[in-house]
C-alpha cells in the first residue's frame, strides 16, 4: 500500500501541463480477482486514448502520453500489491499510481487538471488514522479511513526486538543516548535477562521504530492509535515523539489480530474524535450564517479558496460541478454537463483549501450543515 500526503497533493496541482488524465479504480486484494483488475485498467486506459483525441490529439500523441501506463499492467510486481483503490494520474510530465485504503468509485478524468477530490477523505483529519501494533515478536503500521485499512511496510524499522539488537544502530543509541526519555540513567547489561535488563530492550527496540516513524508522519496531524498490551503500550509512550497519539489503545496482543480487526477496534477509539470535530465545525457555521463569514456558493467559495480565505470547508462526496476557474479574474464558469478541458470545481476548492492550511470535511450530502454542495467558514 502507498502513502497519499499533501506535498504529493500539491506536486500533482502544480506539476500539469495538460492533458492531464485521473483515473479511479476500485480493487481486490485477493489474487483471483486481480486479472479482473488489469482488464479494467486497460479498458480505462482505452477509453482514456479516446477522450484524449477528443482534445485534437493525434492517435499516436495519446499512445503516447498512455505508455508508461500501460506498462503498469505488465508489471506482476505492481498487481501483487494491491490494496482497495488504484490512483492514476497521467500527463505529459507526470505518471503516479497509487495503491490506497479506499474503495473508489470507477472513474475517469482528461483535463488541464489532475481531478484530485476521491483522495480528499484521506488527506482531511477526520477522514483518516493510523495504528501501531506492537509486540515484542512483530511491528506492524497501518494506514486507515473510514471503511478500509492497508498495511505500510516500514524501512529502516527492525521487525522485532530479537532483530532491534542486531542492528548496528542499535549499539550507536546506547552510546549515543546515555539516558533514557525520562531522564533516568539507562540501564543496559547485555543481553541477559533481568526486568529493568529487558525494559531497557524493549525501550531501545521502540526507540527505532519511532525513529522510522518519524519520516513518515512528519507534518502529519492525523491520530496514531497504539495496539499492543498494556505493558508495552505504557512503554512506547515514553519514547513516542509524534505528538497526536491517542490516549486511548487497543488492548491485548495484536499478533492474533488481522488488519480488519485492528481497522474496526481503532475505528470505534477515533470516530468519536472524527465527529466531534465536524460537529463542532457544522455548528460554528450555523452560528455565523448571515455575518458575512460564511459562503455557500461556488462562485463566491472557489475565489475565497483561492485566495486563502477559507478556514473549514465542508464538501459533499460523490457530486461534482464542472466548468472553469479564471484566477486572474476570480470568475467561476459553471456548465451543466462536463465540456472538454472542464474540471471539478468543488474538486478545486477543497484543493485550494487544504494547500492553503484550512480544514477540509468531505461528508456525504445529507450532511452537509447546508442544502447546498459546498459550504465554508471563511478567515475574512
Amino acid at each position: 500500500m502507498d502513502l497519499f500526503s499533501a506535498d504529493r497533493l500539491r506536486r500533482l496541482m502544480e506539476r500539469p501541463q495538460g492533458p492531464c488524465v485521473s483515473l479511479y479504480l476500485p480493487t481486490h486484494r485477493t489474487p483471483t480477482d486481480t486479472q479482473e483488475d488489469r482488464i479494467r485498467f486497460k479498458n480505462l486506459l482505452r477509453e482514456a486514448q479516446g477522450r484524449l483525441e477528443a482534445l485534437r490529439l493525434r492517435p499516436s500523441e495519446g499512445r503516447t502520453l498512455l505508455t508508461r501506463a500501460y506498462r503498469l499492467l505488465e508489471d506482476d510486481l505492481f498487481w501483487k500489491r494491491p490494496s482497495d483503490g488504484l490512483a492514476l494520474f497521467v500527463s505529459p510530465e507526470v505518471l503516479e499510481s497509487f495503491r490506497l485504503p479506499r474503495k473508489f468509485s470507477e472513474l475517469l478524468v482528461v483535463s488541464d487538471r489532475f481531478h484530485l477530490k476521491p483522495l480528499l477523505p484521506l488527506l482531511t483529519e477526520d477522514g483518516r488514522f493510523y495504528v501501531l501494533a506492537l509486540s515484542q515478536n512483530e511491528v506492524r503500521f497501518l494506514h486507515g479511513s473510514r471503511d478500509s485499512v492497508g498495511e505500510v511496510y516500514l524501512r529502516d524499522v527492525p521487525k522485532n526486538l530479537a532483530e532491534a539488537l542486531k542492528y548496528d544502530v542499535f549499539e550507536k543509541q546506547i552510546q549515543v543516548h546515555p539516558h533514557s526519555s525520562g531522564g533516568r540513567p539507562a540501564i543496559f547489561h547485555g543481553h541477559g535477562g533481568g526486568g529493568e535488563d529487558q525494559k531497557e530492550r524493549i525501550l531501545q527496540y521502540f526507540r527505532l521504530i519511532d525513529r522510522g516513524l518519524q519520516e513518515i508522519l512528519h507534518g502529519r496531524r492525523n491520530p496514531l492509535v497504539l495496539a499492543g498490551v498494556d505493558y508495552l503500550l505504557s512503554l512506547y509512550r515514553e519514547v513516542n515523539t509524534y505528538p497526536h497519539l491517542v490516549s486511548d489503545g487497543v488492548t491485548g496482543n495484536p499478533e492474533r489480530l488481522k488488519s480488519d480487526e485492528l481497522h474496526a477496534r481503532a475505528w470505534s477509539i477515533i470516530l468519536p474524535r472524527f465527529l466531534e470535530s465536524q460537529r463542532q465545525s457544522a455548528d460554528r457555521y450555523r452560528q455565523l450564517r448571515g455575518t458575512g463569514k460564511t459562503a455557500d456558493y461556488l462562485e463566491a467559495v472557489l475565489p475565497a479558496a483561492h485566495h486563502g480565505r477559507v478556514e473549514v470547508l465542508f464538501v459533499a462526496l460523490g457530486v461534482q460541478k464542472w466548468g472553469l476557474f479564471d484566477p486572474g479574474e476570480s470568475k467561476v464558469y459553471l456548465n451543466p454537463e462536463p465540456l472538454p478541458g472542464d474540471e471539478d470545481l468543488l474538486d478545486l476548492a477543497a484543493m485550494q483549501t487544504i494547500l492553503h492550511g484550512g480544514m477540509v470535511h468531505v461528508v456525504e450530502a445529507a450532511q452537509m450543515p447546508d442544502e447546498a454542495p459546498v459550504a465554508s467558514i471563511l478567515r475574512y
